[in-house]
């Protein structure tokens, strides 16, 4: 997610919210967890060992390890060592919002390189044969943005479809965008389209943190909307829309297309869990699951690991 909002920016926007007990109790509290829960944009994934492995923003792309998703401990990172080519996109190389996903008997690690307040950022590529931190190899850049670009190339997701595999992404700008990826290098596709799937109509169109999900004859369009990064804030909401195509157009219940601000509200901050976002789903034991990150308010702000079921109802995602 684009770190460049202030935490004034985001108590003005948490100021606007309706804060009732009533719609608290609508969001379900995520799963009780043990052990070394602090992450921030995780992507969790089962691995063919039995494991589950968490990576998020923080460090050289901070990972945790699971055997029943419940307690969790501090596995280092993906990486010993930033590559050379992100100090290229940031100063601090510091890595944003990875993505992990398995195809073709690999893992494959996507995630962002950028700073505060620019467009011009990229989404690398590392690969392993186990998904485990420390045997990633690193191939380069998959995608990157310009600040002549009307899209910001971070937050990516990955997900297969029509025998095609895709990279979901983006961060305010135009919001989020999609590219096709070659299958056996996972990069773009030279000269791909670079299709629209959600925006908002007023700038600075705080949508980002893309994940598409496919269940049924559609494809689930998971994004974070209005302001991370404030600690307890943060007004960071999860909303979602559906669409029979990859690429769209996603619409929420109402029929209102997320490219024109809509989506349907999933998930908010309640309680103690304040800025909910930073989300992606994974599959476990024919479960389908919601990871975020959370602001813990009882625990001076620091930001946690999120679980949710992810369930279905009238042919829209709820949460358990």
């Amino acid at each position: 997610m684009q770190r460049r909002l202030t935490a004034v920016l985001a108590a003005a926007a948490l100021a606007l919210l309706p804060a009732t007990a009533s719609a608290e109790a609508a969001y379900p509290d995520p799963l009780p967890l043990t052990g070394q829960q602090i992450v921030h944009d995780p992507t969790v994934h089962r691995l063919r060992s039995g494991q589950y492995v968490a990576y998020s923003t923080g460090g050289v792309i901070g990972a945790r390890l699971s055997t029943d998703l419940r307690h969790w401990s501090d596995a280092g990172n993906a990486f010993a060592t930033p590559p050379g080519w992100w100090y290229d996109y940031s100063t601090t190389a510091d890595p944003w919002a990875p993505d992990l996903s398995h195809r073709d008997g690999r893992y494959w690690l996507y995630y962002a390189v950028s700073s505060w307040g620019t467009n011009r950022s990229a989404i690398g590529v590392a690969t392993s044969r186990t998904g485990l931190p420390g045997t990633w190899t690193d191939h380069g850049k998959a995608f990157a943005s310009e600040t002549t670009d009307t899209w910001n190339a971070i937050d990516p997701a990955v997900i297969r479809a029509d025998g095609k595999v895709w990279l979901a992404f983006g961060s305010y700008w135009t919001g989020i965008r999609m590219v096709e990826l070659d299958p056996g290098t996972g990069k773009a596709v030279p000269g791909a389209t670079v299709h629209h799937l959600a925006t908002r109509p007023d700038a600075p169109y705080a949508v980002e943190g893309p994940a598409i999900l496919h269940h049924g004859g559609h494809y689930y369009l998971f994004a974070s909307y209005d302001a991370c990064c404030a600690g307890v804030n943060s007004t960071y909401k999860i909303r979602v829309g559906r669409s029979t195509s990859v690429t769209g157009p996603y619409v929420d219940s109402t029929g209102k297309p997320m490219l024109e601000g809509g989506g349907d509200l999933l998930l908010a901050g309640h309680g103690r869990y304040a800025g909910t976002g930073g989300e992606s789903t994974f599959r476990s034991h024919g479960k389908t699951w919601l990871a975020y990150h959370y602001y813990d308010a009882d625990d001076d702000g620091t930001p946690k690991l999120g679980l949710n079921e992810l369930r279905w109802r009238a042919g829209r995602p709820v949460l358990k």
